[in-house]
């Protein structure tokens, strides 16, 4: 069964926690990534009172939420965010004491642990996108007239065609939640559990997302963007020996394409330099240019001189 695969090639390390304070913010990225497990653990207590008031697993329910922040501008570009990308309802920003807040509520969204987890984290990172804190959620529904998503085979496409889009449109809790149905009727799709994997890591649950892979992997053993993608995962949370065999696999494929084989060698000359290793860096990265990737000259000219 065909499917349209998102493909991406984290080549550089750009979901690490390596971003700098700024003193003027609301929410500092110390504040996000200490409260970070925190979060996780709000979610689930959301989830588990559900469940004490009768929740069953993909019931569709409206959640509502509230963001603060001490600058009325942030709400303001935040809430028409999330109108635009996620069609949330969203009301008008309004003073709250000292500070300002938004409320809002969702469409219907399939309940379980992971997908409320997941859909808070994504709320909780772009609230600090736009110096914000997601300050309460929570969902209403009847536990007598419970509703559910179709999972019969036929839909399979469907989810997974509509994950694609919400992920394009920068929903990615709805892209995540997406894919999970769609591995809910079909848990063999390579496919779904790869550009699944891809959401967790943007998400900052990389040891998820490399459960993912590693599954993708399982399933489809020559998936070279998987197996790069994981290499990157590995690299950029300090793996580095796993890195460069994840590398190593992909360039001994038979039939890789020129944009994968350009990535293994310039990933894998990335993490060669991780391990100061330069001399082994720059052969990849060389060789990365050799094959057309441009973007391997940069990387050549400051550290390869000699």
């Amino acid at each position: 069964m065909k499917k349209t695969t998102i493909i991406i090639f984290t080549m550089f390390s750009i979901f690490n926690f390596g971003q700098k304070k700024n003193n003027e913010r609301y929410f500092s990225w110390e504040e996000f990534s200490e409260n970070f497990g925190k979060e996780m653990v709000s979610a689930e207590d959301v989830f588990n009172s559900m469940v004490k008031s009768g929740l069953k697993d993909n019931c569709l329910t409206k959640l509502d939420f509230t963001f603060v922040s001490d600058k009325k501008e942030n709400l303001n570009k935040l809430s028409e965010f999330i109108k635009n990308h996620y069609s949330y309802s969203v009301q008008e920003v309004k003073k709250y004491g000292r500070l300002w807040e938004i409320n809002g509520e969702t469409n219907e969204i399939p309940i379980t642990s992971e997908n409320l987890m997941y859909w808070a984290l994504d709320m909780y990172k772009r609230g600090y996108e736009f110096d914000s804190t997601l300050e309460a959620y929570g969902g209403l529904f009847d536990p007598k007239k419970q509703v559910y998503p179709d999972l019969s085979e036929s839909k399979e496409d469907y989810y997974f065609d509509n994950a694609v889009e919400y992920y394009e449109n920068g929903n990615l809790n709805a892209a995540l939640i997406y894919w999970s149905l769609s591995l809910t009727i079909n848990p063999n799709s390579p496919d779904a559990y790869y550009s699944r994997a891809i959401v967790k890591n943007e998400l900052y649950t990389w040891k998820s997302a490399l459960r993912d892979y590693d599954k993708a992997i399982e399933l489809a053993p020559d998936f070279a963007s998987a197996i790069l993608n994981r290499g990157t995962v590995k690299d950029e949370n300090e793996d580095y020996i796993g890195a460069i065999e994840d590398y190593n696999k992909v360039l001994s494929l038979k039939d890789l394409d020129i944009e994968n084989h350009q990535s293994a060698y310039f990933n894998r000359g990335n993490t060669y330099f991780n391990l100061k290793k330069n001399k082994e860096a720059c052969e990849d990265w060389k060789k990365a240019l050799e094959l057309g990737a441009e973007y391997a000259k940069e990387r050549i000219e400051e550290h390869c001189k000699h």
